[in-house]
């Protein structure tokens, strides 16, 4: 059972401590648990606070919190040095205690972890044979001037750490009872002179861990440290050294990272996620108001296909209120949602601007319960993935979305020293999904949902999206990661927002924009190479993957194949793209378009290198018929080479009808791109041979046959409106 104390606190210490007390545990050696005190400061109850009280619950220790509800004083120490406040309230509070054999253990909190419980962390501390140990680091700060004035060591760092030490109470009192220092003062350099003392190092008995047993500090570390995994159990191994220390720190710019996704005991492989079911929300009832933000910053495509979807999301509408930002002077479908903003090229707006305008919008909206920003890239196939967002109640949380056949995705697992990307040990089984769950990253961007009353509080910065050197997405990320301020002083607390990223389902992707084309009528048909998932589910029929299952290709005549090959779109953007082009051939036997300049069965077309589609062509031959030419006709196998691929027009009063003929081919694809009684009358093929016609193509659907020999055939008269067949000879 775990108790939470509030204590009235000492008048002159201006302290409001909260005491967490655990169970005396089983004791090590002379030195039993009960005499194990964890001291912290938190003035403020913030992400990375929670998850070192789940970690300091789940091993029992007993812990006192100084400062609760206080105003932060000790500055920005992330970018300068500062945190003195911290030693005045621990000096304060170590005061009031008596108890010689009491062991005091002081650590930071916002960026902290424990690892193992306090019987390993008492028999490390007895084995180090001192009365305080410190914590130990690879890199001095934040004077260096001091380098030379640190021992030596035989292994392990060299330098002190303030942020963890551990020590008998007199000891450590002993140690704090010189500071006078200002709330804003280093207590790094406070300490680090003190062990830079050798009187005082010895008279103190004051000494390093040098090999992270006890202590992993992880800035300048994160190469040595690894996850762990055994009998259901995870640690942060320091794999230099071969130690598992007790307590992880992500001091500097490192934070924790991935470490506090599986540490203690958060995901493991026996177990998965033990924590990804706790405090949901259920939305049952009403739903929560969102602000939906749309963010077309570049050419992009299929941008009708992503406002189809976005109407299909499983939500109530009149729960949604829509935010537009386009960048790009084309026109784009507009929801009939409830319209807060549509920002238009016109208006001159830059990208960070509109973001920052989003937040600000739901920051005066009182009824606004959250926002969720969409670039216009990002595929959304999960209809329910607002709702799945919104039912994990957390701060700030992302789908995971990834690059179709890359391992690209929307977060990043890690950070760089200097704040850039950096892959985590764990990054490539997420994004695989072999490993599923909610992940604390320390990056997102495309998509995420981020709470109104977080953005009315801890991101209450109105220009979270705005920098002088980082992209709006690095900026707003960069911003959120520090962004916990202190009260009325505005001043990091070192902790930051916590960012999640949730594979427990499949969310969808993202488009690459790389090589879009916008001089086209429908540049999205030129995607089959940079976006092919995309363009497949945009143009090839939706039958077309059960074919072979459920034996949809059918023989209307013999060695005549017939199977669904395009959706009704691609069928009218291909011909709106023939009409648009407008050049189609005369008809005669002339062609300067074609080797030898004659051409012996001439028609109404246009070449598919007319309008740069033959690579394209080619791909579409490759990826979808050329299994199918393998199944139907046995031990052939096509290149997918052709000398010949157009679209014909066939109209009454041009050319109503082909003469009979064979092609220079080895196989002809036929696809019919309009319908019959529809679109006009009469039409077909007829095989002479065999005496057998198709007469009522169906729009959409290819008819595969030999081309040389066997199948000599003519066009049937088109005798109203306007028939279009993309024709292509395979394998000439």
């Amino acid at each position: 059972k775990v108790e939470f104390v509030c204590e009235a606190a000492p008048q002159e210490a201006s302290l409001q401590p909260l005491t967490w007390t655990g169970g005396p545990g089983a004791g090590t050696g002379n030195v039993p648990d009960k005499n194990l005190l964890v001291v912290t400061v938190a003035t403020k109850e913030t992400d990375g606070f929670r998850r070192f009280l789940r970690s300091a619950k789940h091993f029992n220790y007993s812990v006192k919190v100084l400062g609760q509800g206080l105003k932060w004083e000790g500055g920005d120490y992330m970018s300068a040095p500062g945190g003195g406040q911290k030693v005045r309230l621990l000096k304060a509070a170590l005061d009031q205690m008596k108890d010689e054999d009491q062991i005091i253990l002081f650590i930071d909190s916002y960026d902290v972890i424990f690892a193992s419980d306090p019987r390993e962390l008492l028999k490390k501390f007895k084995q180090a044979k001192h009365k305080v140990v410190f914590s130990s680091e690879s890199l001095i700060w934040p004077d260096r001037h001091l380098e030379d004035k640190h021992p030596h060591v035989r292994e392990g760092n060299r330098f002190l750490g303030s942020g963890g030490f551990m020590g008998f109470l007199p000891n450590i009192k002993e140690m704090i009872s010189n500071w006078t220092g200002a709330d804003s003062d280093s207590d790094q350099l406070f300490f680090t002179r003190i062990y830079t003392d050798p009187a005082k190092r010895k008279s103190i008995n004051i000494t390093l861990d040098s090999k992270c047993r006890l202590f992993q500090n992880l800035h300048g570390a994160l190469d040595e440290v690894v996850l762990k995994f055994e009998d259901g159990r995870v640690r942060a191994r320091n794999v230099l050294y071969d130690t598992l220390p007790v307590i992880v720190h992500g001091n500097g710019p490192t934070k924790i990272n991935y470490l506090g996704n599986y540490i203690p005991n958060i995901w493991t492989f026996e177990g998965g996620c033990s924590v990804c079911d706790e405090n949901l929300r259920p939305l049952e009832s009403e739903h929560p108001l969102v602000m939906v933000g749309v963010f077309i910053q570049q050419p992009t495509p299929f941008v009708t296909v992503f406002f189809e979807r976005l109407l299909q999301l499983q939500y109530p509408k009149n729960r949604l209120k829509l935010f537009i930002y386009n960048q790009v002077k084309r026109e784009t479908k507009i929801i009939s949602w409830c319209n807060i903003k549509n920002i238009e090229p016109e208006e001159e707006m830059d990208a960070p601007s509109a973001r920052n305008l989003l937040f600000e919008l739901c920051r005066r909206d009182e009824g606004c319960d959250y926002v969720f920003s969409l670039d216009v890239e990002v595929v959304l196939k999960n209809d329910k993935t607002l709702k799945i967002l919104i039912e994990q109640n957390l701060p700030m949380i992302a789908p995971m979305i990834t690059r179709s056949g890359r391992l690209w995705s929307n977060f990043w697992g890690a950070l760089s020293a200097d704040g850039y990307y950096a892959r985590s040990e764990d990054y490539v089984d997420i994004v695989q999904e072999r490993r599923v769950g909610v992940w604390n990253v320390p990056y997102v961007s495309s998509v995420f949902l981020v709470g109104g009353s977080l953005l009315r509080s801890d991101l209450s910065d109105p220009e979270l999206f705005s920098s002088d050197v980082l992209d709006p997405d690095m900026a707003f990320c960069h911003h959120v990661r520090r962004k916990v301020c202190d009260g009325a002083t505005r001043q990091s607390l070192g902790s930051g927002v916590f960012m999640f990223v949730t594979n427990m389902h499949t969310f969808g992707r993202i488009l690459s924009t790389e090589n879009y084309q916008t001089t086209r009528l429908h540049n999205d048909l030129w995607q089959i190479f940079e976006n092919p998932v995309d363009w497949q589910e945009r143009y090839i029929h939706q039958n077309y993957t059960l074919i072979m299952k459920d034996k949809l290709i059918e023989m209307p005549c013999p060695d005549v194949y017939w199977f669904p090959l395009f959706t009704n779109v691609a069928c009218d953007h291909l011909v709106e793209e023939m009409e648009h082009h407008g050049k189609w051939s005369g008809g005669g036997n002339v062609d300067k378009r074609i080797q030898g300049g004659y051409e012996n069965v001439p028609t109404i077309d246009i070449h598919m290198n007319q309008i740069s589609f033959d690579k394209e062509w080619r791909k579409l031959l490759m990826e979808y018929v050329a299994p199918i030419t393998e199944k139907m006709y046995p031990g052939y196998y096509t290149q997918a080479l052709f000398d010949l691929a157009f679209v014909v027009r066939y109209k009454p009063d041009e050319q109503p009808s082909l003469r009979p003929h064979h092609d220079a081919s080895t196989f002809t694809i036929n696809i019919a791109l309009n319908q019959v009684g529809l679109d006009y009358q009469g039409g077909g093929c007829r095989f002479l041979r065999y005496n057998c016609s198709v007469t009522a193509p169906r729009k959409g659907w290819a008819l595969m046959h030999p081309g040389r020999l066997t199948h000599y055939h003519e066009g049937l008269p088109t005798t109203a409106g306007v028939r279009y067949i993309a024709v292509s000879f395979v394998d000439p």
